[in-house]
Formats: C-alpha cells, sequence, structure tokens
C-alpha cells in the first residue's frame, strides 16, 4: 500500500511519456515560454536584492542575485539553441523532466533567499519579500501552463514556505497574505489543470487531422485496387523528377496490356481486378529504386526511370517487362495469359517538359501496338517527323472534301485451285489537293483519332457498293470495318442502312475485322457482328494469328472467315517454321468449318507452297496490286482457270 500511494504521489510530479506528440508540443511551446520566466524570476530578484541592498549583507545583495542570473542565463542559452529543434519524444521528455528538477531547485533557492532577506527589512521591506514571493510563484506558475508538473512543483514550495514561515512569524497581515497566496495558488493550478486538458485535446485533434490527411492524401494519391501510386501522383512524380533532372537522363514508359479486356468479358469483374492486382506485383518485383512504378487507370500502367541508362537497357528493361506479362497469370479461378506492349520517351533528347515526354512515350506505345505489338518501342527522332506529318495530315483530313477527295481501290481475292476471282477487298485511297497521295495506313489512324472514321466509312462503303453492285452476283466484296464501326450501335445499324438502301445481295458482303476491336468492346463488337450475319454478310477477321487472343476468341464469335497475316507468307517456300504455321492454320480454319483467306502472296515460290497445302483463297501482289474501278472490272473479265498456273 505504502508503495503504491509513494507511486501515485511519483506520477503525479512525473512528465508523462506515453504520448509522443504531447511531449513534443509540450516542448514545443514551454521553449517559447523559457525567456518570459527567467526574465519575471530575475528582474523580481534583482528588484528585491535592490531594496535591502543598504540593510542586508553582500552575499544576499549581489553574489546571491548574481548566482542566480548565471543560472538562469545558462538554462535560457540551452532553451534558446533548440528553440527551432523538432525533438525525439525521448529527448523532449528528458528536457521537461530536467526542467521539473530545476524548477524544484530554482524554487527552494529563491524562497530561501528571499525568506533570509526579511529579518534585516522593515515593515515596508518585509512586505517586499512577501509580494515578491507571491508574485514571482504566481508569473512562475503561469508560464508552466504546458507543464503541470512543474507548476504544481513550484506551488507547492512557494506555498509552504510562505505559508509556514509568515504563520510562525505570529504577523497577522502576513498570514492572511499566506492563505490568499495559497488560495490564488490552487485556483491558479486549477485554471492550468483545465488549461492543460484543453492543450491536450488541441493535440489529439490536430494528430487526428493529420491522421485523415494522410489517409486522405494516400486515396488520393494511389490506386486503390493494386495499391501502386495512382495517374495522379505519377504526374506529381514526374513533374518534380523533370524539375530536378539537372540535364541527367529520364525516362516514361507507357505499359498497354493486351488481351485484358477479354479476359474482363470473358471471366467477369473480379477476374479482371485480380488480374491488375497480380500485373501490379510483377512490375513492382521488377522495379529498382530508380524506377517508379504507377497506375494510370484501366489497364494501363506507366513507370519513371531516373538516370536511365542508355536506350539499349532501357529497351532490355522493357523486354523483360514485357516477358513477365507474357508469362501466364495463375489465379484462384482461371489461369489466363496476356502480354503488354511498352513506349518509351527518354528526357532531355526527345523531350523538353515532362508534358511532351508523356505525349512521345504514349505515341510510341501507340506505334509499337499497331506494329509490334507485345514489345518495348522507344520514341525516336524519326517519330518527331511522324507526328509533324501527322498533324499536316489531320489539319488537312479536317478541311477535307471526303466525298470527292476519297476513292475505292479494290484488290482481287483470287481461288487459286480454279483461278477465278471469288471477292475484291475494298481498300481507302486519299489523295489530297494539299498533301497528295496520302497512305491508309496515315490517315486512317489519324482519322479515328479526331472522330471523322465513321463518316469515311459511310462514305466509302457506299462508294464500294456501287461499284460491287456492277460485277457478276458471284463475285463479293470485302469491306473493313473500324473499332467505332464495331463497338457502336449507332456505328453498324448506320452500316446495315447502307447495305438495305442499296439492294445488294448481304450475302456477297464480308466485313472485315481487327483483333483490336474485338478487345475493345468484346460484348458490343459481339453484338454488332451477329446483327450484320444475322442480315446474311460474312465475318472475317483480319491478320488472324498476329494478335494475342485471336484462338481464345473464335470459338465466342460467329465467325465466317480468317484471314492469315502475310508475316506468315512472305518465304514461306524457304522457311519451314511459316510452313508449319500456315498448315497448322488451315487445318484449323478447316476443322471450326471457317474460310481462308491467305494474304500477302507475292511469288510463284509462295503460291506452289500453298497449292500444296490445300490453301483456295489468296490475295496478294503476286495477282494484283489494289487497282481502279475501272481496272477492277477489268480483272474480272481477265479471270480464267490459267491463272491458277501464275
Amino acid at each position: 500500500m505504502r508503495n503504491s500511494i509513494l507511486a501515485s504521489i511519483s506520477q503525479i510530479f512525473a512528465v508523462p511519456g506515453k504520448d509522443p506528440d504531447l511531449l513534443k508540443e509540450q516542448f514545443e511551446v514551454f521553449s517559447s515560454q523559457v525567456p518570459l520566466m527567467y526574465a519575471i524570476v530575475l528582474i523580481n530578484a534583482w528588484g528585491l536584492a535592490l531594496n535591502f541592498m543598504t540593510a542586508a549583507p553582500a552575499w544576499l545583495t549581489i553574489y546571491s542575485p548574481a548566482a542566480l542570473t548565471v543560472v538562469c542565463c545558462i538554462r535560457l542559452v540551452g532553451w534558446w539553441r533548440v528553440r527551432h529543434t523538432v525533438p525525439t519524444p525521448e529527448a523532449a521528455r528528458k528536457a521537461l523532466t530536467n526542467t521539473n528538477k530545476m524548477g524544484f531547485l530554482l524554487t527552494v533557492g529563491l524562497s530561501c533567499w528571499s525568506l533570509s532577506l526579511f529579518q534585516y527589512g522593515n515593515a515596508y521591506m518585509q512586505g517586499n519579500v512577501a509580494f515578491f514571493m507571491a508574485i514571482t510563484g504566481v508569473g512562475v506558475i503561469i508560464c508552466l501552463q504546458q507543464l503541470p508538473s512543474a507548476a504544481l512543483i513550484v506551488a507547492i514550495v512557494i506555498n509552504f514556505a510562505f505559508v509556514m514561515y509568515f504563520s510562525l512569524a505570529n504577523i497577522a497581515t502576513f498570514g492572511g497574505m499566506a492563505i490568499n497566496l495559497l488560495l490564488v495558488s490552487i485556483a491558479l493550478l486549477l485554471v492550468v489543470s483545465v488549461q492543460f486538458r484543453y492543450f491536450k485535446g488541441a493535440v489529439n485533434a490536430r494528430k487526428q487531422l493529420e491522421a485523415i490527411g494522410k489517409t486522405n492524401f494516400r486515396l488520393a494519391n494511389l490506386d486503390s485496387l493494386t495499391g501502386l501510386p495512382n495517374r495522379r501522383q505519377f504526374f506529381s512524380h514526374l513533374e518534380d523528377a523533370i524539375s530536378d533532372a539537372d540535364g541527367r537522363r529520364h525516362a516514361v514508359g507507357i505499359i498497354d496490356l493486351d488481351g485484358f479486356k477479354p479476359v474482363n468479358d470473358l471471366y467477369g469483374h473480379k477476374i479482371g481486378d485480380t488480374l491488375l492486382v497480380e500485373v501490379g506485383r510483377r512490375l513492382t518485383e521488377l522495379a529498382d529504386d530508380s524506377t517508379h512504378i504507377a497506375r494510370l487507370g484501366g489497364d494501363e500502367f506507366a513507370l519513371t526511370v531516373a538516370d536511365c541508362p542508355d536506350d539499349s537497357a532501357l529497351l532490355a528493361l522493357g523486354e523483360r517487362i514485357c516477358q513477365a506479362l507474357r508469362d501466364p497469370f495463375v489465379l484462384s479461378e482461371a489461369t489466363v495469359q496476356i502480354s503488354g506492349s511498352i513506349g518509351f520517351a527518354v528526357y532531355p533528347e526527345l523531350a523538353d517538359s515532362s508534358h511532351e515526354l508523356y505525349e512521345r512515350a504514349d505515341y510510341a506505345l501507340y506505334q509499337g501496338k499497331r506494329g509490334n505489338r507485345g514489345h518495348a518501342v522507344l520514341f525516336s527522332s524519326g517519330d518527331v517527323a511522324d507526328i509533324e506529318q501527322g498533324k499536316r495530315i489531320e489539319q488537312a483530313l479536317s478541311h477535307a472534301d471526303i466525298e470527292q477527295e476519297m476513292t475505292v481501290f479494290f484488290q482481287p481475292i483470287v481461288n487459286i485451285q480454279t483461278g477465278e476471282t471469288a471477292a475484291f477487298e475494298a481498300l481507302a485511297r486519299w489523295t489530297s489537293p494539299t498533301l497528295g497521295s496520302v497512305p491508309p495506313d496515315q490517315f486512317i489512324p489519324v482519322a479515328e483519332r479526331i472522330g471523322l472514321v465513321s463518316q469515311l466509312t459511310r462514305i466509302l462503303f457506299r462508294k464500294a457498293l456501287a461499284t460491287a453492285s456492277g460485277w457478276p452476283e458471284e463475285i463479293g466484296l470485302s469491306f473493313n470495318l473500324s473499332t467505332y464501326d464495331i463497338c457502336s450501335s449507332d456505328g453498324v445499324v448506320a452500316v446495315v442502312g447502307i447495305i438495305m438502301a442499296n439492294g445488294i445481295d448481304p450475302k456477297r458482303l464480308d466485313f472485315e475485322i481487327t483483333e483490336t476491336a474485338m478487345m475493345y468492346d468484346f460484348t458490343q463488337a459481339r453484338a454488332s457482328i451477329e446483327m450484320l450475319k444475322a442480315l446474311g454478310c460474312g465475318i472475317a477477321l483480319d491478320d488472324f494469328g498476329t494478335g494475342f487472343s485471336s484462338l481464345s476468341q473464335l470459338h465466342a464469335l460467329p465467325l465466317t472467315k480468317i484471314k492469315i497475316d502475310r508475316s506468315f507468307v512472305t518465304d514461306l517456300d524457304r522457311k519451314p517454321a511459316s510452313f508449319k504455321i500456315v498448315k497448322s492454320l488451315l487445318a484449323l480454319s478447316s476443322d471450326m468449318g471457317l474460310h481462308c483467306v491467305i494474304e500477302g502472296v507475292e511469288t510463284a515460290e509462295e503460291l506452289t507452297a500453298l497449292k500444296s497445302l490445300g490453301g483456295h483463297l489468296v490475295q496478294g501482289y503476286f495477282f494484283s496490286r489494289p487497282v481502279s474501278e475501272i481496272e477492277a472490272t477489268n480483272f474480272i473479265s481477265r479471270s480464267s482457270p490459267a491463272q491458277a498456273t501464275g
């Protein structure tokens, strides 16, 4: 019991150490009060000493106040040095505990010194002693509001000395003053207690606000799904990195997942979200201290590389990332496989700002997805010229008379077993008054970007149908539909309307779609394809074998035909691997009941190899380049079985 009581009393006079933030706030506020507190003590002490200068000995009136001044100045200098320092909680508690000890010693010393002067003065001078003790004690207690334990120590020591000494002096006036000081001290201690409670509450409230602020900052700057930095944080980091680059190389890479949307459509958003989390984990594992990974949104990620290496090392990093994304993702519900394309741009060689750096990395990604999907592509000086050309094309296309400037050329699709022309593929051609002849692989992407592709489709499709209407009934027309045409209900309805208005037999029509269009919005793409097929049209999957998910989508789409990409056909007769791939694709199409068109045939040797594999429908420069309407009609008239021999 005794030990418990002593422990409780000791705790009252101790500095609590459970709240680190409170300790640091006490230290900060008290350090600003120290000069005032010591000023009160020294001014009052020297005032009392001067009052007794002629009556009391020098050791009391000169040497004692001088010693007190030295001690106070030493303490004041010590606090002054750390006034702007943010201490650790341990250091703050130690400093405040020392203040408790020093407060006790100084208060005892001041009380003993002032009471020692009492006997040397007259009644007026003795009253000054009482006033000194009272006013100094009150002033010090007020300065110690944020340190209640020290305020309590000062109050107890002064009141004990004051009450005991003046009560024994048998002077009623001083006894009354002692009782009055005691009551005032009690009231002050209550005020100190209340103020400290408010102070503690304010510290806790600020701590809670800071915690909420940190949480809000985290939510505002982190992707809630993957835990990676989000788009906002990425651009903030990029801006800071470029501002501090000081001429050093920095790179931005933008990663777009190939095949994510079909996974999301087939397996659901839960699997899609899990896949994104795993993608984020793999990217994080490949990152080092100089690499910053972020998720920009959807299936798009980004990275910055500080002090990036040379171009070859940067591309090697990109290829490692692409390889990691190609490895199967074994999820709890399914095992899925995707890939990723990366576009890189480097500062300061080919970009002057963070915005331009990002835009050029995005351009490199776009170019990579068009021609080198699943790999890393670096923005080059040649791309700068392409961007400028793209701007000129965009300007010219925006003001073009599309009806007059756009024409349709036709490339024959030949049945090599009979030598007869089976169909023509319609291909857009643009002759600009300002730019001259512009290749379709340049102006069609621009048309898609500025929202003109739907208008192009309608105009070119009407022209193609007008030409095809004059061909023999057995010759078909193959027409390419853009992503917008397939993934928009308005787009496909417009196509159907044009067919109905022309009156052509829908069975003569094949619509070619790309894998990119399917992946953009698989559900809408499938609905559009089913609508066209219900009308009687055929559906061909273009560039088959070059994309990621062709095989996985074949069973899910109502296709009637596939077109084998020319990359498998080039030098087919000299490349055993290509020969085997084409053979497998022909067998696959046969097993699934699909017709197969083989693109890009340019030599007699390639044609002979395709014949040996049992191919039927072939398209390529060996037979004809894309030709005008008149030349297409002439080609039909020249078609004969003899052409099958080349």
